[in-house]
């Protein structure tokens, strides 16, 4: 008797355990970069080249850099919260709201935003969601994302290495 009652006890922690275990948070921290070949890129957006995370506790910081297609690079920084609070900044003149939440069963990242961009026929929305997700097997990240505008969707991933420091 006492040894199946080990035995569950053993069970439980065992499970316990790896509940735990697969329930943290993945580690985005650092600094990320584009692999082009592995990624699926739509036409007419800008492809995020890099990006710079820290995490720490309920704050999401990043530095983002896009490739515009022209040649040129354009960076901008975010920092959020990961409780779903919608947050406002203005990159190059045209407002964004960018609200970040942790999906805990699904055991990734979900950020979503709304470009306010003003062109010759008025306002026009670019709204894009994505799923962010760590491959520790690979070292690899992935941003899947589904962006619309004017009417017109597009999904693709960006897949990024981390970027290891010279020592």
């Amino acid at each position: 008797m006492k040894r199946i009652k080990f035995f569950i006890l053993v069970m439980v922690f065992a499970i316990t355990s790896s509940f735990i275990v697969t329930a943290q948070k993945a580690d985005f921290n650092g600094t990320w970069k584009i692999d082009r070949t592995k990624s699926t890129l739509p036409e007419y957006t800008p492809v995020l080249t890099k990006i710079e995370i820290r995490i720490n506790s309920d704050s999401l910081l990043t530095e983002r850099y896009y490739d515009t297609g022209d040649g040129q690079e354009y960076p901008f920084t975010e920092n959020l919260t990961l409780d779903g609070k919608e947050y406002n900044i203005t990159i190059y003149e045209m407002p964004r709201k960018t609200k970040a939440s942790w999906s805990e069963q699904d055991g990734f990242l979900t950020v979503e935003s709304t470009i306010t961009i003003s062109g010759d026929s008025g306002p026009t929305e670019f709204i894009s969601k994505e799923s962010w997700k760590i491959d520790k097997t690979n070292n690899t990240f992935t941003i899947s994302f589904k962006n619309k505008m004017s009417g017109n969707d597009s999904e693709g991933a960006f897949i990024l290495n981390k970027v290891v420091p010279n020592k």
